[in-house]
């Protein structure tokens, strides 16, 4: 809102006072007004309309009657004492009961009369039934009353709520309240050429038609309304902090492709790039020249190539003089980022160091000297590299894998590492779907690689049910008598009373007994194990001493073992899709075919259905993260819910992604036009963002 009245707390409302208060501050997060007028329904109920007695079908939510009373009387005694009517209308008869509030009820039934019915359908001994119905006296007076004949607005409440009388109900007068009494005081937030270009309706009308609709054609207007004005804010803020961050943070200038980034081209790359790591090293080149600060996301699937380009790009920053890095969330990814990297450069080119929680204080004392003396180039690790103490001589290039898994303050702390800030490049195997990717890195420009460098070939997924488990046993013993290797992940360690899931120990020792030493070895590794010893066997497995790894899903990211052909993955039905997709990608690294067998349990919920088949359908991991984001809702897909970007009550970007995307070149346009907002017709956004406190986003500048 952006009238000052809506900031008023709580407890001033009329009908509210402390104690009710307290309790819609505790239970639902209600501290002003604005906050109540913004708790929004959840359903409509109908009483638009009036059902027939014939028409009543058990399966009905609810239904609002008219009938006439023919017979009142109080049955039973005690325990099972009950009231009980009938009503009649021309086409049958209803039975109406009562359990509580007898006395209160029989004074007001009058046999005889007319009444307004509303309640929950039933039946009983195949007769129509309602239990505790709302029941009104008939009159004109009573069918013009707000609420009888409208859509009757439902909302979330608690136990606690219910206490205090603040059920949906309560809710409902206290919203009542509130607009009856300030309605005049919602001010309008848009320009009036954004109104009518897109012909919304008036903001106070659509507040007071998304909790009290006369019927659904108001409904609708007032939803999309409100859906509009939040992603309007939201596509705002994050375009504003972006030209913000363009025009306040000087980057440092890439004027050259040097002698390094060439030498690699032309001699160390082993691989011919793919048309999209070439178009992303453009968009990289272009960035790093334009004297402000770079900002890219990344996106690619597993083995799609990102650590090349994120190599390429370093060679760029060191061929002007810049040092660089590469953070990574677990000590396994920065490990194999440096094995990946010294592989593809080799020894005697460029000194890269890796630093994790394991490096010896002897190996750190050397590593900080060279850092601080600017004669390391490239360093690789895990959160490490932003301790006070590691300090670097002039570092231009950072790169930040699986960002979602650090916190803001840790980001924002690499940049701060020199003067002018690092151009910043995040790196995800998580493909994002483009409605999501426009609203939680909105700010950031992105770029998507698309293709698998040449020779790859898809990974061929199958589904088999436990019945199926010997065949699943024959094939894996088939590859590895092929020279293959294979991984069985499970998602426990142990076992769970709760949870019917395989688990590790338990296979561990099928898997011993189905293949015995010394004809097979196997690797076990979990995240209950020391970093040492999870190495230790992560490196029997790399050097091909041991044939199967038995593993959680600490091997999801940050394996890369081209020998590798088999993912089979146990229970894959509890799996989360992008998290299936994750670990199909462990294989497949090679020129080889390689499987992934999914196992799970005959019965399976429809979702779990769902999530097995796409997997089967598609290797695209953009595919998937759309079915991911359908099934899951944006609030639960990795990494969204801490971004706190995601605080919409009305719109739903999986739903209403058209209107995003028409929203957001709305911004685009408006920003082209006017950037500073300064325009007089703009005023009204500019005053918004100010009262809203939007300045610039320190949290996202990485």
């Amino acid at each position: 809102m952006s009238s000052q009245v809506f900031q008023t707390p709580i407890e001033y409302l009329k009908g509210v006072g402390l104690s009710r208060a307290d309790v819609l501050k505790k239970e639902l997060q209600i501290f002003n007004f604005e906050d109540l007028l913004r708790h929004f329904p959840y359903k409509y109920i109908d009483r638009t309309r009036f059902y027939k007695i014939r028409e009543i079908q058990p399966d009905l939510p609810y239904v609002q009657i008219l009938a006439r009373l023919t017979h009142v009387e109080i049955l039973g005694e005690k325990h099972t004492r009950r009231l009980v009517a009938q009503a009649i209308d021309d086409t049958g008869i209803i039975e109406l009961v009562w359990f509580q509030g007898i006395k209160w009820v029989e004074k007001t039934l009058i046999t005889g009369k007319a009444y307004i019915l509303f309640g929950k359908p039933g039946f009983f001994n195949g007769k129509a039934q309602m239990a505790h119905p709302e029941i009104e006296l008939y009159s004109t007076e009573a069918l013009q009353r707000k609420g009888n004949v409208t859509l009757q607005p439902a909302y979330n409440s608690t136990e606690k709520l219910k206490q205090f009388s603040l059920d949906s109900k309560g809710l409902s007068k206290l919203i009542t309240v509130l607009l009856d009494q300030q309605v005049k005081d919602i001010n309008e937030n848009l320009p009036l050429y954004i109104i009518n270009r897109f012909k919304l309706i008036d903001r106070a009308d659509a507040y007071r038609n998304i909790h009290f609709p006369q019927d659904a054609a108001k409904l609708n207007v007032a939803v999309h309304r409100l859906k509009f004005e939040e992603l309007f804010f939201l596509q705002l803020k994050l375009l504003k902090n972006k030209l913000l961050r363009t025009q306040k943070f000087k980057g440092n200038v890439f004027g050259t492709v040097g002698s390094f980034f060439n030498e690699f081209y032309q001699h160390k790359l082993p691989f011919t790039l793919t048309n999209s790591q070439k178009r992303v090293l453009k968009e990289i080149r272009q960035d790093t020249q334009r004297g402000v600060q770079m900002n890219r996301l990344l996106q690619g699937d597993v083995g799609s190539g990102k650590t090349v380009v994120a190599l390429m790009s370093m060679l760029i920053a060191i061929d002007n003089g810049f040092q660089t890095c590469i953070m990574a969330p677990t000590e396994i990814l920065a490990n194999q980022h440096y094995q990946t990297i010294k592989e593809l450069i080799g020894d005697d080119f460029i000194e890269v160091a890796l630093l994790t929680g394991s490096t010896k204080a002897k190996a750190r004392k050397v590593l900080h000297e060279k850092l601080e003396s600017g004669d390391l180039k490239i360093l690789i690790g895990t959160h490490a590299l932003i301790e006070d103490k590691v300090q670097y001589k002039n570092l231009g290039f950072v790169v930040i894998d699986e960002q979602h898994r650090f916190g803001v303050e840790q980001r924002a702390k690499l940049w701060r590492k020199n003067n002018i800030p690092p151009h910043i490049l995040v790196m995800t195997a998580t493909p994002i779907p483009r409605t999501l990717a426009m609203t939680l890195y909105g700010d950031l420009d992105i770029s998507v690689i698309d293709e698998l460098p040449a020779g790859r070939k898809p990974i061929q997924t199958v589904h088999f049910y436990e019945a199926q488990r010997l065949r699943m046993f024959g094939f894996m013993k088939q590859e590895i008598a092929k020279g293959r290797q294979v991984y069985v992940v499970y998602p426990l360690i142990q076992e769970s009373e709760k949870l019917d899931l395989k688990n590790l120990e338990d296979g561990i020792d099928v898997m011993a007994h189905e293949f015995p030493l010394p004809t097979y070895r196997i690797s076990i590794v979990h995240g209950k194990m020391k970093p040492a010893d999870k190495q230790f066997e992560m490196n029997r497995f790399i050097k091909g001493e041991t044939q199967i790894m038995v593993a959680t899903t600490v091997i999801e990211v940050g394996v890369n073992i081209p020998n590798a052909s088999v993912m089979i993955i146990e229970n894959a039905e509890r799996f989360g899709l992008s998290q299936l997709h994750q670990l199909r990608g462990r294989v497949g690294r090679g020129s080889d075919q390689s499987f992934c067998i999914l196992m799970s349990h005959h019965k399976l919920s429809h979702e779990g259905r769902i999530r097995l088949n796409t997997m089967v359908k598609t290797n695209n991991g953009f595919e998937i993260a759309e079915t991911d984001l359908q099934l899951r809702g944006p609030g639960n897909i990795e990494g969204t819910q801490q971004s706190g970007v995601l605080d919409l009550k009305v719109a739903n970007i999986v739903t209403d992604q058209e209107l995003l995307i028409t929203v957001r070149n709305c911004v685009v346009e408006l920003f082209e036009k006017d950037p500073q907002l300064v325009l007089p017709e703009n005023q009204i956004l500019h005053q918004t963002l100010q009262s809203k406190g939007e300045g610039v986003s320190w949290d996202k500048i990485s």
